[in-house]
């Protein structure tokens, strides 16, 4: 019955979402509530959701201070150098827009963190997408790929729990999987080859002389022509700023009718990093780069807990770079929407996990998958280990997934002669799927700042993802890894 339930749950919030008759933080909260008045234990709702926050309020701080030292990182005009570089590569083709967003998260991605990972691509790329009216779910898929090919790094946290879950030496797992996991990675690149040439068709080829409008001073309002070279038909494109929508607050360059698309204001949604804005601290350049090294390394390293770092190096880089209180509280204020909106959708998420686990539904659901494997698959546990994480880790936190059921897999896998640390392989190769899951708080940084409805992420998203978690594991048998 609980095994029913946990997936009947799970399937109502993702229609609810995709289909839009919910928000994603309405249905976290209202539909796991309502499943655990069904399962008889509403009067023990109080200790799941209590249980589930305080097991991801460390998450919730490491992304609210996450979101404002990178948010000031961004205003600093730290990231700079990268997005103009980024810019000049892609200049206004779509193809390229779409490539450099891969080859971007991926670069990214080094430090482990998703979150980190998102807030960089998203402010570096939003701005040609929007302009140019290309697709936004096509950068935070794109963008959510290439961070799940890389989630697997030994610092980034799969590799680390099948380690430690089977009692492994994490280099055992990940270092033979390179080659399948470089698969993976060129296919998200040859993916984002085919959605650039798609968006290339359906817009042409552009040409835009000033991306980052440095006429800025001169002209209040500005219009670009874009001149269509190739089967689509070229537009006019309003001048805007080239950041993304946490580079600053009011710094930025806005169409001339200051509208989007849709009609609705555009001052809040669209802040460019225009090369002139209040916010840049050019002479503390190199200080901001060594305290973000410094800050990347102690994560590596695990000096201190990530949410003690990221609340320690907010606090240093708002003193040291805006030393007047009032341009710290403007700071803070800038980015409080997406602090808001990211802390609240993972206290949200919290209710979600803490009823699953609360009810033991993800234990009965676990249990069913592993009973309900025949057993002509026991020689072959490696590969039913790959093809089920694809799934299991898209509904589930890693935490379920490699401590509740990898090692009840490895046990099945070794009564069949399958040694563990194939299955911990194996484990790992769903992550490209994982990052895009609502269970993930870093999903709702790349969504919220993208300005992309969760349920328009996820139908575009999920078939792509589950092909490269697909051409992983082909890969890795391929190879013989796994």
């Amino acid at each position: 019955m609980l095994t029913l339930l946990g997936f009947a749950m799970i399937a109502t919030f993702l229609v609810l979402i995709m289909l839009k008759k919910m928000s994603p933080i309405a249905a976290l909260v209202l539909i796991p509530a309502l499943f655990c008045v069904f399962v008889g234990k509403g009067a023990r709702l109080g200790d799941y959701v209590l249980d589930g926050v305080t097991g991801l309020a460390p998450t919730a701080a490491m992304l609210m201070f996450a979101i404002v030292y990178f948010g000031v990182m961004i205003d600093v005009g730290l990231f700079d150098p990268v997005v103009r570089g980024i810019l000049k590569f892609c200049r206004a083709d779509p193809l390229r827009i779409v490539v450099g967003t891969a080859v971007l998260a991926a670069i990214v991605s080094l430090d482990g963190d998703g979150s980190t990972t998102f807030m960089i691509t998203v402010s570096a790329m939003y701005p040609l997408y929007k302009r140019l009216k290309m697709s936004l779910v096509v950068m935070t898929g794109v963008a959510a790929m290439a961070n799940g090919v890389m989630n697997t790094l030994p610092w980034g946290g799969p590799t680390a729990r099948a380690a430690t879950a089977l009692k492994l030496d994490a280099s055992d797992i990940f270092v033979p999987m390179i080659p399948a996991l470089a698969m993976g990675l060129l296919f998200v690149l040859a993916l984002s080859y085919v959605l650039g040439r798609r968006e290339r068709r359906r817009l042409g080829v552009l040409t835009l002389d000033d991306v980052l409008v440095e006429e800025t001073e001169k002209e209040p309002v500005t219009e670009t022509v874009l001149v269509g070279a190739g089967s689509g038909a070229g537009g006019t494109a309003k001048g805007s700023g080239a950041g993304g929508p946490a580079a600053g607050s009011g710094h930025g360059v806005h169409p001339a009718d200051g509208s989007d698309e849709s009609g609705q204001p555009e001052d809040d949604a669209f802040q460019g990093l225009d090369p002139h804005r209040a916010t840049l601290r050019p002479r503390l350049y190199w200080f901001n780069a060594v305290l973000t090294v410094a800050l990347l390394t102690a994560m590596i390293m695990e000096w201190l807990p990530i949410p003690v770092l990221f609340l320690l190096g907010a606090a240093l880089a708002l003193t040291v770079n805006y030393p007047h209180m009032p341009d710290q509280k403007a700071r803070i204020a800038a980015h409080a929407e997406n602090v808001l909106n990211v802390s609240g959708m993972v206290f949200a998420a919290a209710v979600f996990t803490g009823v699953l686990q609360g009810t033991g539904m993800v234990d009965h659901m676990a249990t069913w998958l592993v009973d309900n494997i025949p057993a002509g698959l026991g020689p072959h546990m490696a590969v039913v280990t790959g093809v089920l994480s694809i799934p299991l880790t898209y509904f589930m936190s890693n935490d379920g997934f490699y401590f509740g059921i990898l090692p009840v897999l490895a046990e099945a896998g070794q009564a069949h002669g399958v040694h563990a640390v194939e299955v911990a392989r194996a484990s790992i190769v769903g992550q490209p799927l994982h990052m895009s899951s609502p269970l993930v708080p870093a999903v709702y940084v790349l969504v919220g700042m993208a300005k992309v409805e969760f349920g328009d992420h996820t139908r575009f998203v999920v078939k792509w993802a589950a092909l490269t978690s697909l051409v992983v594991l082909g890969a890795a048998v391929l190879f013989g890894i796994v």
